[in-house]
């Protein structure tokens, strides 16, 4: 018996060695890793869809579209991949039941996502070590998690290259934004572009996010951006007005259209996102009223050749879903985010089982990841981390500056792509 009770102390004492190693190792599965059969591998994207606010159907629709390509090639290095996808419904719930289907499904990352609920979703994947690669970049959450690998540098980004943008071309600016916990930094990172050009900071004017009614923010905006006498070098100085509402941009600016009864035009001006080629297509094209505003954007130019690899999946593998439009900065990001996936998961060994740390540990540590050239390669390295007050985690600032010219959007004459780095770094802590 004695015999007995020392081999079984003995076994478990060896037992508990070996996991241990394991642990320090990165071996095998770990305890609350995401794993599976290391030859399908289960990813998600999450968006919000048939909301009253703002909706992203082309981020799970490229990310099934991308799943279908993917595979008739025989998959990523022989590997099936599984693509689930889930409406976020754009609350706090549901952010986070999304989150809690990726740990269930042994997902080993979300890839391509877009929610403003950044704390109910990221606090489910954090407890279970799934990674978040390329979030929409809405939440501040996506700049602060250890766990999130943005390919873009999300809202600080456009709203401060937006601030760079009109301070060329304005002398008063009134921001119009939703009154919502994203929205609430806003103004401070319009300010830090609109400072880098010395021009005073925006009149900030709040609006519920899913207000179909934007008359009074309308004539507020109106009255603080009148038309200022002096000028800037040749032109006559004037008020502009920027607008950063979602899918109720265009209800906003329709409302301002309506309200400018004495024509004075302002320069308006938006961000991708809440701007797109084919809202300008849909309210006119160069009859549009968005002709000749000002838009900021993480990537090329949608004409661009750079997007025809993109443009021939949706093609051939969207079936007809509409809601995938190539112009779409959500379909973009999530085409952007897929293909930093595909790169990650071909430096794994033939047959090596992948996980969700596995994953996370190769961002953590690999050399840059190519896009295509859509943004620069990307790093997520400790050494690649920003001095970004509440955003540390932006690894890409670059930003391009474009304008609405006969119904399209082309790049802006005389601007050039640029890193609002250094931009955010002057600027106060916005989240």
């Amino acid at each position: 018996m004695t015999d007995r009770r020392h081999t079984a102390t003995l076994s478990r004492t060896v037992l508990a060695t070996a996991i241990a190693a394991c642990l320090v190792a990165g071996c095998g599965v770990l305890p609350g890793d995401s794993g599976g059969s290391g030859q399908t591998l289960t990813v998600m994207t999450f968006a919000p869809e048939g909301t009253k606010a703002t909706n992203m159907p082309g981020m799970t629709g490229m990310a099934k579209a991308y799943e279908r390509w993917v595979n008739s090639k025989g998959g990523i290095n022989g590997r099936k991949l599984r693509v689930l996808t889930c409406n976020e419904n754009n609350t706090p719930s549901g952010a986070a039941d999304c989150a809690r289907k990726a740990v269930n499904e042994k997902a080993v990352a979300v890839v391509g996502s877009y929610s403003q609920h950044g704390r109910a979703f990221m606090a489910p994947l954090e407890a279970e070590g799934i990674p978040f690669i390329g979030g929409y970049g809405v939440s501040s959450e996506e700049f602060q998690s250890i766990l999130s690998y943005p390919v873009n540098g999300g809202q600080p980004v456009l709203l401060a290259g937006a601030g760079h943008q009109l301070g060329r071309a304005c002398t008063q600016v009134s921001l119009v934004r939703p009154d919502t916990l994203a929205g609430d930094s806003m103004p401070i990172l319009l300010n830090a572009g609109l400072k880098a050009s010395k021009i005073a900071e925006a009149s900030d004017i709040r609006a519920a996010e899913d207000s179909a009614d934007f008359s009074a923010q309308a004539r507020e905006a109106l009255a603080d951006t009148a038309t200022t006498g002096g000028g800037k070098g040749k032109e006559k100085a004037k008020g502009c007005v920027t607008a950063v509402l979602g899918e109720r941009t265009e209800t906003f600016f329709d409302a301002f259209r309506r309200a400018d009864a004495q024509n004075k035009r302002p320069q308006i001006s938006s961000v991708l996102g809440s701007v797109s080629q084919s809202l300008v297509d849909r309210t006119g094209g160069k009859d549009s009223p968005f002709e000749g505003a000002f838009l900021t954007s993480w990537y090329p130019v949608a004409a661009d050749p750079l997007w025809d690899p993109m443009r021939k999946v949706i093609a051939d593998h969207a079936f007809g879903d509409d809601g995938v439009d190539p112009d779409d900065s959500g379909t973009q990001t999530t085409w952007i985010a897929y293909a930093v996936l595909n790169e990650v998961v071909k430096r794994f060994k033939t047959g090596e089982e992948i996980t969700a740390r596995k994953i996370t540990r190769s961002l953590n540590q690999s050399e840059a990841v190519s896009t295509g050239g859509l943004t620069p390669d990307l790093s997520w390295r400790y050494q690649d981390m920003r001095a970004v007050a509440g955003f540390p985690r932006i690894v890409n600032g670059r930003v391009t500056f474009q304008v609405v010219q006969a119904g399209r959007l082309v790049a802006q004459e005389g601007e050039q792509t640029m890193d609002m780095t250094a931009t955010l770094e002057q600027a106060p802590r916005a989240a």
